[in-house]
């Protein structure tokens, strides 16, 4: 199997390799511009141009804990530890200036080192943000200096070993792999993750179990939760390590506690993982649903039959045209696109792309299943062709985003999840709240959703949104239809986060989340394991 490696660091002010662009074509910036405006671009300075505050001196014993040469204090240094890649993130980098960054950035080369870091930072009050691709979307890499007048970036790049045991399928992995480099590591034994989030080329494998990841296969391998076998975590109280076995009954899974823990509770130094066989074939086609109710009934039913493709995803109807227009499907390609759905009798519907992995007679076999399926509710089936232009461009929305942003335009996601019983609900009124407040601030956008993630219960609901942006507002207006949005998810059940985390954009609800016991628990537990409260203040717990 080929796998595609990221290329040195990203881009300082957006996603990805610095090399790489996805432009839009002629057609499909007209179509923007026809539904919601003109784009208002900024001007966008240096990396050396932006303006941080200057580095408080560390203790002499970080440095005699890892070495002279791990510990980095230059400006380039600081300013690509300082954000994740959220709107927020963007915006400030853009525009040159962050209120904060950490004073050095450190980088242990095994667990022992991490834990005397740990040791000294304890003692000596300093607050520490982990750091493995810098792919949060909601500031959970943000320094957070709080009551702490020093804070260091752990940077956990060093940390990449790879362990796999081929008999028990399973593989233990350092947290400091980047996506491709744990496929290319696996690939050399004939295994896999079969995890690849929209993030897979920067974001690394402590962050997937930090963040509760789920990739775009999850729906039949599994969130990056499922996978996951053992952990071991650095915490400034000490070492916390969970037996690596298929399952236990001794209590409470103390892996649950790490998994999700957004390094509060101490820094993961070691992840194992179920792996399975490199996939034979891979088969992905594409349908079109009449509309949305049809299309999450389709859903709902292959998931409740044991017959969900590894990868599914359905569009809204919003989403469909937008991203029919943005794709270059226009002219011969749409006119064809029409024909075929006429001949259906069908105008317009919501797409649906699937996806399946594995031995090839199971492929032929659960998508022949799938397809019957998809045809009893009501689908017209569009052929390999549009699913495989999906596989191609899986990775490609980060990098459009970078692209709209240089056109003047907020966009901007967010994700849920609910019972299939009030899904649809959950999809109107989240919809509802973000149109109206884009609206409210005369930005009037477009607003797109799809469903993936899909469960026997219920699924994950998507957000995409597209608005001119408000020159020397722009964290205003984004902060107005976050909270918008995140309002009308709890208003309706929902919960706050499906696979971004909670990180500082989702900490004023996390008490809808989990309770007000629910809270006492968590700072019960962070206050054991981390008595100082140093490990990446200011996220998760309010």
């Amino acid at each position: 199997m080929t796998v595609e490696r990221a290329v040195g660091p990203m881009k300082w002010y957006g996603w990805g390799d610095p090399e790489r662009r996805v432009r839009l074509d002629e057609d499909a910036i007209a179509m923007l511009r026809a539904e919601v405006g003109e784009g208002r671009p900024g001007d966008r300075g240096s990396l050396e141009g932006v303006v941080i505050p200057a580095p408080r001196p560390l203790p002499a014993t970080i440095a005699e804990a890892v070495g002279p040469a791990a510990v980095l204090t230059g400006h380039e240094h600081r300013v690509r530890r300082a954000t994740g890649r959220g709107y927020p993130d963007l915006v400030r980098l853009r525009a040159g200036r962050l209120d904060d960054a950490p004073d050095a950035v450190v980088l242990p080369g095994n667990a022992a080192e991490v834990g005397r870091v740990l040791e000294v930072c304890a003692r000596e009050r300093i607050g520490v943000v982990p750091f493995g691709g810098g792919t949060s979307v909601v500031g959970g890499v943000q320094p957070v200096r709080g009551r702490f007048e020093r804070l260091i970036t752990l940077d956990l790049r060093r940390l990449h070993g790879t362990r796999v045991d081929r008999t028990s399928l399973t593989a233990t992995l350092g947290p400091g792999l980047r996506g491709p480099e744990a496929e290319e590591a696996l690939a050399a034994h004939g295994v896999t993750l079969g995890h690849f989030p929209q993030s897979f080329e920067y974001a690394t494998i402590g962050g997937f179990a930090a963040a509760r990841s789920a990739g775009q296969a999850s729906s039949g391998h599994g969130r990056f939760d499922d996978l996951v076998t053992a952990v071991r975590l650095a915490a400034p109280a000490g070492e916390l390590e969970t037996l690596d076995v298929p399952h236990t009954a001794a209590g409470p899974a103390l892996r649950e506690l790490v998994l999700g823990s957004e390094g509060t509770l101490g820094i993961i130094t070691e992840v194992s993982a179920r792996v399975r066989a490199v996939p034979e074939r891979r088969r992905y086609a594409a349908w079109m649903a009449p509309d949305f109710s049809s299309g999450t009934a389709i859903v709902r039913t292959m998931a409740q039959s044991d017959a969900l493709p590894d990868v599914v995803r359905l569009s809204d109807e919003a989403e469909t045209r937008v991203a029919l227009g943005m794709s270059g499907t226009g002219g011969g390609k749409r006119a064809l696109l029409g024909a075929y759905l006429g001949l259906r009798r069908r105008r317009g519907g919501c797409m649906l792309v699937c996806g399946w992995e594995g031995e090839a007679e199971a492929v032929e076999r659960r998508r022949a299943l799938a397809a019957r399926i998809l045809r009893s509710g009501g689908a017209a089936g569009l052929g390999n062709g549009p699913g495989e232009a999906w596989e191609r461009s899986r990775y490609d929305g980060p990098y459009l985003r970078d692209e709209l942003l240089d056109l003047g335009y907020m966009v901007e996601t967010l994700e849920t999840a609910h019972a299939w019983a009030r899904l649809e609900e959950l999809h109107d009124e989240v919809r509802a709240a973000i149109g109206a407040a884009l609206a409210a601030q005369e930005t009037p956008g477009i607003v797109t959703g799809h469903v993936s993630h899909a469960y026997p219960d219920g699924a994950s609901l998507y957000f995409t949104f597209i608005a001119p942006r408000r020159p020397g507002a722009d964290l205003e207006q984004w902060r107005t239809v976050k909270e918008a949005a995140s309002d009308a998810i709890v208003e309706v059940g929902g919960t706050i986060t499906h696979h971004h985390g909670i990180g500082r954009d989702h900490l004023p609800y996390m008490r809808a989340e989990v309770g007000g016991l629910g809270l006492e628990t968590l700072r019960a537990v962070k206050e054991r394991l981390d008595p100082a409260g140093i490990m990446n203040p200011g996220k998760l717990l309010p």
